[in-house]
């Protein structure tokens, strides 16, 4: 089990976090597609807060990327609004329920399996928006995934991001201690304790420092619009209770 293959190790983690019914992996029903297509939905970026609509230009027609974003939830509700959805996720059994979910409703979808640490398998300005929920903690360079990201929107295209800020990694519940320098990064860890933490099932994760998050967007070439801070979901992380865990932000392609 080499460190270089942590992406992979990734990958098959979120298949069987989807295979045990982890809450980002359940695809929406048939009755959420309908409300979606008669207007009442909501996405998410975070645990909790909706994406506002504002955020969005208008989906009719709209070329939109799902960005690591597989498992059945977001890209139904914007292929029932209008939206031409192409699909990209390292996760075997998350595009699955992307292909459920569409045979079920009878849309087109494009379906692209990779490695969002790598560069992306699509044309120069081929997307009007790219919607990116919380998943570079996956990866340990998030700049070239924003790099990426900006080539392959259009002039005037829509990056719509979540992350986390790093705190979930400082701390461990119960009781809530300080057990971790920031930033995290597990490939720097001794082989035997990242052997154990690949074997136990919890994923490769790294947390990242807002000059990478926000100002890797900017580097990048993006223009911050707007943005907003949540929590974990009841029952989550102990931090919740005293911090913000997330972001996401709006972000135009000049």
């Amino acid at each position: 089990m080499k460190k270089s293959d942590y992406t992979a190790i990734n990958a098959k983690t979120w298949d069987q976090w989807a295979e045990n019914g982890c809450e980002w992996s359940v695809p929406i029903d048939h009755e959420e597609f309908l409300r979606a297509r008669a207007g009442d939905w909501a996405v998410y970026l975070t645990p909790c807060i909706p994406v506002p609509k504002t955020w969005f230009p208008p989906l009719q027609g709209a070329e939109l990327l799902g960005l690591a974003s597989g498992g059945g939830q977001q890209m139904p509700i914007f292929s029932a609004l209008g939206a031409h959805c192409t699909v990209f996720d390292y996760s075997d059994r998350q595009l699955e329920s992307e292909r459920m979910v569409a045979r079920r409703e009878g849309y087109a979808i494009n379906i692209r399996k990779g490695d969002m640490a790598k560069p992306f398998p699509f044309p120069d300005g081929r997307f009007d928006v790219i919607f990116h929920p919380v998943s570079n903690c996956y990866v340990e360079d998030v700049f070239p995934i924003w790099r990426e990201c900006f080539r392959v929107l259009k002039p005037g295209g829509v990056l719509l991001a979540g992350f986390d800020n790093g705190l979930n990694f400082l701390f461990e519940d119960d009781p809530l201690t300080v057990v971790n320098r920031l930033p995290f990064n597990p490939l720097k860890m001794p082989e035997e304790a990242f052997r154990r933490m690949a074997e136990n099932g919890e994923g490769i994760q790294f947390s990242h420092t807002m000059e990478e998050q926000l100002g890797g967007q900017l580097k990048a070439g993006f223009r911050l619009v707007d943005l907003y801070e949540d929590r974990d979901r009841e029952g989550g992380a102990a931090i919740r209770e005293y911090a913000p865990q997330y972001m996401a932000t709006r972000a135009m392609k000049p």
